[in-house]
């Protein structure tokens, strides 16, 4: 059995939603806002039965009854028949409950207009990817992050040479100073965010918008995931662990090389680290994204907005009709100028 949530409204009932501008929750229906103290946690989950189907997952929605398919990670949707906003509780809850979770803080209108600009800057872009229909596809979407906070011990050892040239009249001399080099720390690692999701797809838009600022992170309410959809991780933390481990370990490599700035080579460098204490949190942090298949229905193009800095990244689908139009009008150009510049030399 699970569970699927959706927030209500105190006054009438309605579903609630939350909104990135004014950090408040607000009803549809009867136009009602609430600051979250406002709202008591005594949202009554509507138990269903969830049927399995390959990798995907049937529930009912708590509003209208209808059948909602989700896939094994999401954790909050909306249903397609009347659009309310669901909430699938067993998916952030027990051990999939977040730690915290970064509200959005720029709203749908606001990143659509970016999504614009950004596309505009772009040449030989299809003209359907514009069309309105395909905008109003952007989602906010919460993705799931594993943040580590990390202190190492480290020391290094490496060969550094200092060389001197200088002239005397017409002798040149040169002096080779070579020095054995130790450096040794504590290093401290704050919000070494990683992705927690394993779909390749989505890998992309996750690792592409940061940074976060985790520090704004709220402690986790489901309330927040009404309006949007959210992401479930599957990813556990010792699942991406050595990687994680080796990559504090070449940070710290990085840090104790730094300090040896001011030698002209540095070789035969030998780094030993030790990860004296490692914590990690579970975190559901924002993006806006619009994905684009296109004609050939290939690997899924996108655009990602942070939804708290606006930091934005994307690959975009090229309209190959406008290349070769621009590449054969270019190139007749260049005819032409070439053709010229041979009349007037001969």
């Amino acid at each position: 059995m699970s569970d699927v949530v959706s927030h209500k409204c105190p006054n009438c009932d309605g579903p609630l939603l939350f909104d990135p501008e004014t950090q408040a929750f607000h009803c549809e229906y009867c136009l009602s806002t609430f600051k979250e103290g406002d709202i008591q946690n005594n949202d009554e989950p509507s138990s269903v039965e969830e049927l399995a189907k390959e990798s995907f997952n049937l529930y009912s929605c708590p509003s209208c009854g209808a059948e909602v398919v989700t896939e094994e990670t999401t954790a909050a949707t909306f249903c397609y028949y009347c659009h309310n906003p669901v909430v699938l509780k067993d998916r952030v809850s027990g051990e999939f409950l977040p730690n915290a979770i970064l509200p959005f803080k720029i709203s749908e209108a606001d990143a659509k207009k970016a999504f614009i600009k950004w596309a505009n800057s772009k040449k030989f872009i299809p003209k359907d990817f514009f069309d309105k229909s395909q905008i109003e596809k952007m989602s906010g979407v919460y993705f799931p992050y594993w943040n580590v906070d990390a202190e190492l011990k480290g020391s290094l050892k490496a060969k550094g040479t200092k060389i001197d040239v200088w002239q005397i009249g017409e002798t040149e001399y040169t002096r080779t100073r070579r020095y054995d080099l130790i450096r040794k720390g504590n290093l401290t690692f704050r919000s070494l965010l990683k992705n927690a999701l394993s779909k390749n797809a989505k890998q992309n838009m996750i690792e592409s918008v940061q940074p976060f600022p985790v520090m704004d992170c709220q402690t986790f309410d489901s309330k927040y995931l009404s309006g949007f959809q959210a992401e479930k991780r599957d990813l556990e933390f010792q699942d991406i662990k050595s990687d994680i481990d080796s990559e504090l370990n070449y940070y710290t490599e990085s840090l104790l090389l730094r300090d040896t700035a001011g030698y002209g080579r540095i070789s035969q460098s030998n780094c030993h680290s030790t990860i004296l204490n490692q914590s990690n949190q579970y975190y559901l942090l924002p993006i806006w994204i619009v994905t684009y298949k296109g004609e050939t229905k290939s690997e899924p193009y996108y655009f990602a907005m942070n939804g708290v800095t606006g930091n934005t990244s994307g690959i975009l689908p090229i309209d190959q009709t406008k290349l070769i139009a621009a590449s054969t009008l270019l190139g007749s150009l260049v005819a032409g100028l070439v053709l010229l510049g041979g009349y007037f030399l001969f």
